[in-house]
């Protein structure tokens, strides 16, 4: 399903009730973020000669860490389909000093859509390469009157070709039922090897790895490897190599580089680490530095990637950053044009809290209850129970670091400790977590602030 085809069927009230079932509170970023994603549909359906005049209403979050500033992004892109990067604007470095360069997020994006689009067609395409797989398959383990020296794992070195199909279609039955699944077979794999560029990437040079084994890719011989596989294995290696070869790779990168000028969502986090006051000395200047090398790019500008060149006019640029020390407006006034929409999120509350472990999709306690089931144990938690551990996390999270919701995931983990540790011991056992459990296993930490530092 397209982007366009999600827009046009969810208003921005129901996008907000798609993100409600994962995430807690915030309705001003949920309704900020619904809004960008309702608007890149309109923009598709106004006039060519406007479409391209209408620019991406890019958004910074501003609040502290553990609010729900990532988990927003990430749901809309997931909603939308759209091709998402997440990143950290303080790994960039200025054009002249050692680290990435901002285009770098622009090539991770293109990539990104070429493997969704990619995997898409290979999807669309899996029939097809399942019976083509099948048959190569049938060809190794029932080889014709002369066989290849790589067939010495078949079950019948020379068949008369009267009874060719009727074995071979014997064959097919028992394959199809799984009965030959272990029996080894031996195939033929190709594979380029490029050493040199492998302890490039591995030293710290990892743009210039990628772009000089994508250059020297079509110039290095490929060698044919031999390897003796089990028949699933053969044929799950058979229907991924037929999907390929069934792939049109050229029409995958013209949808993909489509699909990242339109529908890509770059979320760019930690902007606040590069929003340094004026000065012109010190670490600010780097600083100033990454924003005007950034501001091209949010602005709309062409960034060659090993597919082509893409069009950043039109890609979705959601910031984001506590901002306890810097604010919005110490960023170079050029960039914080391109970021006309301001949304600050709300700190949570005991009450958040209690809801983000039950009411979500993916709530915490959900999590915990469906990894113990596969130990065969019944765990359950009391009402009370989970107050208890709402109140404990606001206590935590008052007396030392606050990191919001994140604080509940390593009071779950203390709590659950013991109980994980034995589940395999205990199959069939129905466990309920009460408050007098929360709190006998957590009131030492919670008591000793020191100690609570370093465990929770």
């Amino acid at each position: 399903m397209s982007e366009s085809h999600i827009g046009s069927t969810l208003t921005p009230a129901q996008i907000v009730t798609e993100l409600d079932r994962y995430i807690v509170g915030q309705e001003k970023a949920k309704r900020a973020v619904a809004i960008a994603l309702r608007n890149r549909w309109r923009r598709q359906s106004v006039p060519p000669e406007l479409r391209d005049e209408v620019a991406p209403k890019n958004i910074i979050m501003i609040g502290p860490t553990g609010v729900g500033k990532t988990e927003v992004a990430r749901r809309l892109a997931k909603l939308s389909q759209a091709p998402f990067l997440k990143v950290e604007a303080s790994k960039y470095t200025e054009v002249g000093y050692v680290g990435r360069d901002v285009e770098s997020m622009i090539r991770d994006l293109t990539e990104l859509s070429v493997n969704i689009v990619k995997a898409e067609m290979m999807a669309r395409v899996q029939e097809k390469a399942e019976q083509l797989a099948e048959e190569r398959l049938l060809d190794v383990l029932l080889p014709r009157r002369s066989p290849e020296p790589y067939s010495s794992g078949s079950l019948e070195e020379v068949t008369p070709d009267a009874s060719r199909e009727t074995t071979k279609e014997k064959l097919r039955g028992q394959l199809r039922a799984g009965r030959l699944d272990e029996r080894l077979v031996e195939l033929e794999t190709q594979q380029q090897s490029m050493p040199m560029i492998e302890v490039l990437s591995g030293q710290g040079m990892e743009e210039m790895g990628i772009h000089l084994k994508d250059m020297l890719s079509n110039f290095m011989p490929t060698k044919t490897k031999r390897r003796k596989v089990r028949v699933a294995e053969a044929r799950r290696l058979l229907v991924q190599e037929e999907a390929q070869k069934l792939v049109d790779m050229d029409e995958v990168v013209t949808q993909a580089i489509r699909r990242a000028e339109n529908s890509g969502i770059v979320f760019l986090d930690e902007l606040d680490k590069i929003a340094g006051r004026e000065g012109g000395h010190g670490p600010d200047v780097s600083r100033q530095g990454v924003q005007r090398d950034l501001l091209p790019i949010v602005e709309g500008s062409s960034v060659t990637t090993k597919y082509g060149i893409v069009r950043t006019d039109h890609i979705l640029f959601i910031a984001a950053g506590a901002f306890h020390v810097a604010k919005p407006s110490d960023l170079i006034p050029e960039l914080q044009g391109r970021f006309p929409i301001r949304v600050e999120l709300d700190p949570l509350t005991r009450d958040d809290f209690i809801r983000i472990l039950t009411e979500p999709r993916n709530a915490l306690i959900t999590q915990y209850v469906e990894l113990l089931k596969t130990e065969l144990v019944s765990l359950r938690f009391a009402p009370e129970a989970v107050e208890a551990i709402a109140e404990i996390a606001m206590r935590v999270n008052e007396s030392t670091e606050n990191i919001g919701a994140r604080r509940l995931y390593t009071v779950m983990e203390k709590l659950l400790e013991e109980i994980s540790f034995n589940a395999p011991d205990m199959p069939g056992k129905e466990l309920v977590i009460d408050a007098g459990y929360v709190h006998q296993r957590l009131a030492d930490i919670t008591r000793d602030q020191d100690l609570s530092r370093y465990i929770l």
